[in-house]
């Protein structure tokens, strides 16, 4: 014992008679078997870890009965997981539509229909035609026949149905010969997610609360009482895909809807998930951007990104990685629990809810679409597509596609994109500028898909096939036109075998038109949706016999650079829809000369000493077929010649919200709008400085040539200050004015003070000035022209210029600019003489103060055009948008073929000239200024091609093919 009563051990003592070297070699000896010892121990150790970490042995199974494994994990929970892998290795595959018995969005109860007597629009070409054939249109036509509706299903498509070879309580319409197509579906739309009229509290299109957001869900905001989804399906629009916005880089899923919304449209019920169009949900979307929203949304230096497209691909390839990560560890716990069962695993599948959606991208079950408009955003996506293995279904907006093919044929996949466009929607932002009205045929031309969209509320869905008819005019074949709305993106989501054709087996999703659909003016006269007629009592527009349209190949030759000359020669003009001649205007169908020499019309007939004339001294003369001669056209309340990119302050005149100014101090020429205008006959604009942005005036008009170069140009200005301008719309109310009445009141206030300053006989010294402008209005000399689109708004004007006017013993010129809402009080519009010029002519409710806007049929007996023309209104044709310049002409055909015999084609075509100058009481720039358009069929028409302008500079400009 020590001393603190611990035992010690004792020395080891040698062995007596044993060598000491010995000794050394025996404590060797132990320490190897003991090193040996540890080291067995340390083995054993590790191969005991690494069983633990083995997979389940059928001992681990846990015993019958018990909820609990061995690891203490849920068995119910594993078996869960392992039906999740089975989900989650799933390849989903385009739902079939022939062979099913019904729709399984079909409603028992419904009747079945047959429409007899339809020319039909399958939408594929004849069996049999070659693919490249019929690439080039080869084997598509439009064919006589009946179509059979059963249980939510196209049945039969066949010459002559009998009825007896149908149900006994099928409903027989009678199409009369006219068009029948699948229903139109729209490819980019925020219907119901956006709910229209616009209001902060029904807006749910973008989750702004993080620029990754892929795992939100539009349906979760679908809102299924959204007034619009009615408004679009009247224009034959039975199936959208609803997206989330723009905003950020990745958006969040999408969903495939149709336009049948509770009992009123053969619904069971109204909710989100009775409009998804495949209730069985086969495939799931996604929606992402590229380019300027997300670095304009989110990007704050030293604070959030991104910044610039850098940081969007940076956000872009840190999302898919963490996705990637995620779908690698279900693999290995998939892998392992295929190979040993799931009883032995010590965790869970792994499971992240944040990157499930994108995990499922890259499995290849969501379809994705992704905003995308310039040529690096494109590529850049492209090289995502291959670095993390996934497909691209299209690029939206696309405006930049056409330019670089080949770039979207290195998609992954081996299946380029499609693009998503608009037909001629440009200049409203940096990456719109570079665009093209021929993208869509360009783009077919190098073997790639073109599709047309709305993105509602941006262009109202309810006229996405107009879109489609003007890809048309700009060269897109006929049947790829037709196709772009309807087959095209029914294969782009999935839907190929279900959507967009007329088979058997389809869907019947069908419309029955009242012209050819890619005719201007084209309205459904009747729409079914799974089989249910959706109108009880749809109004049908009084027009002629259809005449459906001859596909005109030489809209596929692109026009070339524009060609000057001071003679020409015209022949074959048939007709001459002039303000200034008095050539009778039914002219034989071989035509008529007309000759333009300096710019000016010098004959008009036979002008054979001038063809002669013209052969000697080497002067174009061209062959026109079908030749027209009318006036150009003028644009009005658009933001031409003041601005040159919407989005880009640079190239604005900018917001006037305190200051009353003159357009012609921020006149600026010669770009993309201004040339544009011109080369579609539009010569002569009439602009107004901005309020607040967007369609919003404050100050003077100014009145210019778009063919002007520069301000000081001979004649460039035509009228310094043509109209005083003010804004009464929901802008109105910001800064120092907080309400219309108080808007209202001040203008009465001023125009009062005006009318007093000139009876004192009170001089304003600055004759530039508002209120030298406003003794100008009250004084009859000046007209005054309000923006505004409420039908009580225009009323209290009224009263304004009622209570002014008898004041002053004069007439105050009011002209209403917008008028969505004016249909509501056109009779008072009538008696006191104010004339509307209607921006949009086809209004929709996008704002509170548009939201009695008349959408025309086959919902409403007319719009606004009609009811003011109607109680004798004098009405024009302005512009909400600049690019809207080149369908002035297609906006009078509107009116023209949808009239009812209201207007002829002069009267239509003044919609856009000089109706604009009576309202104004000014003279209008006319052909013996210079002023003309030569197009080859009606500008009314959308077949039309402008082949020649006069814009007052003393020469012809012509545009060959």
């Amino acid at each position: 014992m020590d001393v603190d009563g611990k035992r010690r051990l004792p020395l080891q003592q040698p062995v007596p008679g044993r060598p000491r070297w010995q000794g050394r070699s025996s404590r060797r000896r132990t320490a190897r078997r003991t090193a040996g010892l540890l080291l067995s121990a340390c083995l054993c150790f590790i191969a005991y870890a690494q069983w633990r970490q083995l997979p389940h042995s059928p001992s681990s199974v846990p015993p019958a009965g018990s909820d609990i494994t061995v690891h203490g994990l849920s068995v119910k929970r594993l078996q869960d997981d392992l039906a999740t892998c089975s989900a989650l290795r799933k390849k989903p595959q385009d739902p079939i539509g022939l062979g099913r018995k019904k729709n399984s969005r079909y409603i028992d109860g419904h009747a079945p229909t047959l429409v007899k007597n339809a020319t039909v629009w399958v939408g594929e070409p004849k069996e049999g035609t070659d693919p490249e054939a019929a690439r080039n249109g080869k084997g598509y036509g439009w064919i006589r026949s009946d179509v059979y509706l059963e249980y939510g299903l196209i049945k039969k498509v066949e010459a002559a149905i009998d009825l007896s070879s149908v149900a006994s309580d099928t409903i027989v319409f009678d199409a009369r010969g006219r068009p029948l197509t699948a229903g139109i579906i729209d490819m980019h739309s925020h219907a119901g997610v956006g709910s229209l009229p616009s209001l902060w509290g029904n807006e749910d299109t973008n989750e702004m609360s993080a620029n990754i957001s892929p795992f939100v869900r539009s349906i979760d905001a679908l809102h299924p009482g959204d007034p619009q989804i009615q408004v679009i399906k009247s224009g034959g629009v039975t199936t959208s895909l609803v997206l989330p916005g723009s905003g950020n880089n990745m958006g969040g899923e999408a969903y495939v809807i149709k336009h049948a919304v509770g009992k009123a449209d053969g619904r069971n019920e109204t909710s989100a998930a009775d409009l998804l169009a495949d209730p069985d949900r086969n495939w799931r979307y996604m929606k992402m951007a590229c380019g300027e929203n997300a670095k304009r949304v989110y990007g704050r230096p030293g604070e959030a990104g991104p910044m610039s497209r850098m940081g969007e691909s940076w956000d872009f390839r840190h999302a898919f990685e963490q996705a990637t990560k995620v779908v690698r560890e279900q693999d290995d716990w998939c892998d392992a629990a295929a190979a040993h069962g799931v009883y032995n695993h010590r965790s869970y599948l792994p499971q992240e809810l944040r990157w499930e959606s994108l995990g499922a991208l890259l499995r290849g079950q969501v379809h994705l679409n992704t905003h995308c408009y310039t040529i690096s955003d494109l590529e850049a996506f492209i090289d995502h597509t291959n670095e993390f293995k996934f497909k691209l279904r299209a690029f939206h907006h696309a405006h930049q596609t056409f330019l670089v093919p080949e770039i979207l044929k290195r998609a992954y996949g081996g299946d380029p994109p499609a693009s998503a466009l608009f037909a001629d929607n440009m200049y409203y932002k940096a990456e719109a500028n570079v665009a093209s009205e021929f993208a869509g045929k360009m783009l077919w031309d190098s073997g790639l898909t073109p599709i047309y969209v709305s993105d509602n509320p941006v262009l109202n869905a309810q006229h996405v096939l107009f879109e489609a008819a003007k890809a048309y005019k700009y060269g897109l074949p006929y049947h790829a036109a037709l196709a772009s709305v309807t087959a095209a993106p029914a294969e782009r989501l999935g839907f190929g075998q279900r959507l967009g054709k007329i088979k058997p087996g389809y869907d019947a999703d069908i419309v029955v038109w009242d012209s050819d659909p890619l005719s201007v003016g084209a309205a459904p006269v009747q729409v079914w949706i799974d089989g249910t007629a959706q109108f009880e009592d749809p109004v049908e527009l009084d027009k002629p016999s259809v005449e459906l349209i001859v596909p005109d190949q030489d809209l596929g030759h692109l026009p070339g650079e524009p060609v000057q000359a001071d003679e020409v020669v015209f022949t074959g003009v048939t007709h001459v829809l002039l303000d200034e001649t008095s050539v009778d205007r039914k002219i034989g169908a071989k035509g008529i000369a007309v000759v333009f020499s300096k710019g000016q019309l010098t004959c008009l007939g036979d002008c054979q000493d001038e063809l002669q004339a013209a052969t000697k001294s080497n002067t174009p003369v061209i062959q026109l077929k079908d030749g027209y001669l009318t006036e150009s056209f003028t644009a009005f309340g658009s933001k031409i010649g003041l601005n040159a990119i919407d989005a880009e302050d640079d190239t604005d005149d900018g917001p006037n919200p305190n200051t009353f100014v003159r357009a012609e101090d921020g006149l600026v020429l010669d770009n993309k709008k201004t040339n544009a205008s011109y080369t579609y006959g539009v010569t002569k604009a009439i602009s107004a400085p901005s309020f607040r942005g967007g369609f919003s005036h404050h100050g003077t008009s100014v009145g210019f040539l778009t063919g002007a170069k520069t301000v000081v140009g001979q004649d460039a200005v035509f009228a310094s200050d043509v109209s005083a301008h003010y804004t009464f719309d929901t802008s109105v109310k910001q800064d120092g004015t907080p309400s219309i009445s108080a808007a209202v009141g001040s203008l009465r206030r001023k125009l009062l003070e005006a009318h007093a300053s000139l009876s004192s006989d009170e001089t304003t010294k600055d004759v530039h000035s508002e209120s030298a402008f406003l003794q100008k209005v009250v004084n009859g000399s000046l007209p005054l022209v309000i923006t505004v689109h409420s039908a009580d708004t225009i009323g209290a004007l009224i009263k304004v210029k009622k209570a002014v006017d008898k004041v002053t013993k004069a007439s105050i010129r009011l002209v209403i600019l917008g008028g969505a809402e004016s249909w509501l009080v056109a009779e008072e519009l009538a008696a006191a003489k104010v004339g509307v010029v209607l921006a949009p002519l086809q209004s929709y409710a996008v704002s509170w103060d548009q939201r009695r806007a008349l959408t025309g049929a086959p919902l409403t007996n007319g719009t606004a055009v009609d009811k003011l023309l109607e109680a004798g209104v004098v009405t024009a044709i302005g512009l909400e948008e600049d690019w809207l310049v080149r369908d002035l002409g297609l906006l009078a055909g509107i009116v023209y073929r949808n009239g009812g015999g209201k207007v002829d084609e002069k009267g239509a075509l003044d919609l856009v000239s000089g109706n604009i100058y009576k309202l104004l009481g000014l003279k209008q720039p006319g052909s013996k200024s210079g002023h003309f358009v030569i197009s080859e069929g009606s500008p009314l028409d959308i077949g039309s091609r402008v082949k020649a302008v006069g814009g007052g500079t003393g020469q012809v400009t012509m545009f060959a093919k």
